[in-house]
């Protein structure tokens, strides 16, 4: 079934937003208010596109009723409930604008502060994440370890941000067009955008106590976070060059079990005694199976990225823009110049 409207090839507009939905039904009614007024004060043509994710209160009607009489609004419900990183996924590609906003539906992130987060885009910034301020969430479940999460994420992708939770943040076209999203990723835009090389900042955002509802982050999902790092971390570092990551640990494992192996070697050489029947000799042969399977993987990994690559057309590179010089407005050269006066 086709869209109502096509995946934009290039921005027609100057703001999208995007909003993940789950279960906010007591919410929209205000957020449809608050957003439109925030919007409006900014003066830039927009877009809102609202994903409810499968809720299964009220919060599909009250969407519906919201787009019925405003058109700047456009609904994507989903058949279940998919997670944030799918409801984000779907709202950047249906977006059209030049630049994509998203922001919770529980209105803990304020409207009013998207004018601050555009106002420090403008300065020529790819991505600007809100980083909030005075924040209401419990210490020890919440803020600490949300503290270290970010510490950890920092050092480990080189974007360097306080807060990767904060939704409120705004994109480049090209930046939500360009990030493939799976599993709990959305987090983790601007590292998995930092291989476009983007050009990230962060602007202190208000972090408002929640009216009507409850939190649908709990303390689980902190070993998500980890698990979806060191995703992260091998896609920044060796998703183009697996054999690297393999190969190494292949000659590292392989070349321990081969220093035992010499060992044990020169050892019976040497003393005429029985090694057949000692652990060490069976922890080197394990080893060296063991590097050799790590390499092997290394390779066929190499083959199935480059398979990915030439099918999928995936680019190695990314443009940030291109000035094209047009050959008639190009100033002669003196040689042609001196040809032309002559003839």
């Amino acid at each position: 079934m086709s869209s109502p409207w096509q995946e934009a090839q290039e921005p027609v507009l100057a703001l999208s937003v995007v909003i993940p939905i789950f279960n906010e039904a007591g919410n929209i009614e205000r957020l449809h208010k608050e957003l439109t007024a925030a919007l409006r004060g900014i003066g830039r043509d927009y877009e809102v596109i609202a994903i409810n994710d499968g809720s299964n209160d009220k919060s599909a009607q009250l969407l519906n009723a919201v787009q019925a009489h405003d058109q700047r609004w456009h609904i994507i419900h989903f058949r279940r409930n998919f997670g944030q990183t799918a409801a984000m996924a779907a709202g950047f590609d249906a977006a059209r604008g030049e630049i994509v906003v998203t922001i919770d539906a529980d209105l803990q992130n304020d409207p009013q502060d998207i004018a601050r987060i555009l106002a420090k885009f403008d300065e020529g910034y790819d991505i600007v994440s809100g980083w909030r301020q005075n924040r209401k969430e419990p210490f020890l479940l919440r803020r600490l370890p949300s503290a270290l999460a970010n510490r950890i994420i920092s050092r480990s992708t080189g974007i360097h941000l306080h807060d990767y939770g904060c939704t409120l943040k705004a994109y480049h076209f090209d930046v939500v067009k360009g990030v493939q999203l799976y599993g709990e990723l959305h987090r983790f835009i601007p590292a998995l955008a930092s291989q476009m090389g983007v050009r990230v900042a962060e602007v202190p955002v208000a972090d408002r106590a929640r009216r009507w509802g409850s939190s649908k982050y709990g303390f689980g999902r902190t070993f998500k976070v980890i698990l979806d790092l060191i995703v992260v971390v091998f896609l920044l570092g060796y998703f183009n060059r697996p054999l690297y990551v393999f190969g190494a640990a292949g000659f590292l494992v392989g070349g321990v079990g081969t220093a035992l192996s010499a060992y044990l070697t020169v050892f019976k050489l040497l003393t005429e005694n029985k090694i057949g029947d000692r652990p060490l000799l069976q922890l080197a042969a394990l080893l060296m199976v063991l590097g050799v399977q790590f390499v092997s993987t290394g390779i066929v990994a190499d083959m199935i990225m480059r398979t990915y690559h030439e099918s999928q057309h995936k680019p190695i590179y990314y443009v940030r823009e291109r000035r094209w010089s047009k050959p008639e407005s190009q100033d002669p050269s003196p040689e042609s110049a001196e040809a032309g006066a002559n003839a």
